[in-house]
């Protein structure tokens, strides 16, 4: 039922992109970025171009996929390529127009030259971050399966968790997750495991390292996987036995910081209206330079896509956004701290999709 729900979705969605490539004098759109084009037609392969002209979308692919692309897809024409795609295009079943619009952020260099020469150097037009305003905002189907790939992670997490000992290792840890991940049926980590204890703890993309878990100390554990082509996203810091009274104290912090971005999320405020908000906190509590990245991010069919909420961001957080609210306070030479929950934003405001527990867990 939710496949036919993403169909139908992605149906509609075809006609409102038509109607803006028409607003913006766009014949034809050749989408290039992968996510975007699985978004679009449900279609998972590693190798895809996907040509969208008149309401209409052919996918072009090659032979390896050609039982794959038919089973994931419906409605679109299909194309199992046969020479390069600037050949192919130039016989395309769809019109290309006078006006072809390129994604300039997912095309190479070397490819636009390819279709410059077969095409006749046809009138391109670059477009960046074209399908962003669409990809923001998520049908029911979608949230669907991103809260599938958050069921599917929170109950990794509790099952990691229970293996933390000073004889287990960070790569333990971290390996156990992506097993467990696909064990319960996810495609695969949505991002590579963050597992980082102690001093490193105060690195917030810290790669896992043969370092083992020291007693009194903090761990940071970001995770996410997916599933049918949706993201999830988490992070929770815990400890291994009691941990010092500062430690503890900056965990507080960070905990009422997550709760204070939950709290004001609303929509109409802009994002970079609720990291000033949050960061602000923080700074009043005399830990301003220690929090350096963004409040959070879009997820979606990636784990990280618009809205971008930070000091840069420039969107305005509307019902429907999915996106994390993930302060940290990082501490050099000492321990860091950070706790992160997916959020929808709704009629009430904003409501975290993850349910697992923010207190500080002392194993």
């Amino acid at each position: 039922m939710i496949q036919k729900h993403l169909q139908a979705h992605r149906a509609s969605l075809l006609g409102e992109i038509s109607r803006k490539m028409a607003a913006e004098a766009i014949d034809s759109l050749l989408v290039t970025d992968l996510p975007t084009i699985r978004w679009l037609t449900g279609f998972s392969g590693s190798s895809a171009r996907l040509l969208l002209a008149g309401g209409q979308a052919a996918l072009f692919t090659d032979f390896r996929y050609r039982e794959q692309v038919r089973r994931e897809t419906s409605g679109i024409a299909i194309v199992i390529m046969q020479e390069n795609l600037g050949r192919e295009l130039a016989t395309s079943p769809l019109r290309l127009g006078e006006r072809m619009a390129l994604q300039a952020d997912h095309l190479s260099w070397h490819e636009m030259q390819q279709l410059s020469d077969a095409l006749n150097a046809r009138r391109f037009h670059p477009v960046v971050g074209f399908f962003d305003g669409f990809r923001q905002f998520k049908h029911l189907a979608e949230l669907e399966k991103m809260k599938q790939a958050v069921a599917c992670s929170e109950q990794v997490l509790e099952e990691v968790i229970a293996m933390i000992t000073p004889e287990a290792t960070e790569i333990d840890i971290a390996a156990e997750i992506t097993y467990r991940h696909r064990k319960l049926g996810a495609e695969k980590d949505s991002f590579d495991p963050i597992v980082a204890g102690g001093v490193r703890s105060a690195m917030p993309h810290a790669k896992p390292t043969t370092a083992k878990f020291e007693p009194g100390s903090l761990i940071v554990i970001d995770m996410g996987c997916i599933i049918d082509g949706y993201a999830s996203d988490q992070t929770r810091t815990v400890a291994l036995g009691s941990v010092p009274a500062e430690a503890r104290k900056i965990y507080g912090i960070v905990q009422r910081a997550q709760q204070l971005g939950i709290d004001a999320a609303r929509d109409g405020i802009t994002a970079k209206e609720l990291d000033a908000e949050v960061r602000a906190f923080i700074a009043a509590e005399g830990y301003g330079e220690a929090f350096g990245h963004g409040l959070g991010h879009g997820v979606g069919v990636e784990v990280h896509e618009s809205p971008r909420v930070g000091k840069a961001g420039t969107e305005t957080l509307r019902e429907g956004m999915v996106f994390t609210i993930e302060p940290g306070i990082y501490l050099e030479g000492h321990f860091g701290v950070r706790i992160e929950d997916m959020v929808l934003l709704d009629p009430q405001g904003a409501t975290p999709l993850q349910g697992f527990t923010k207190d500080l867990i002392e194993l």
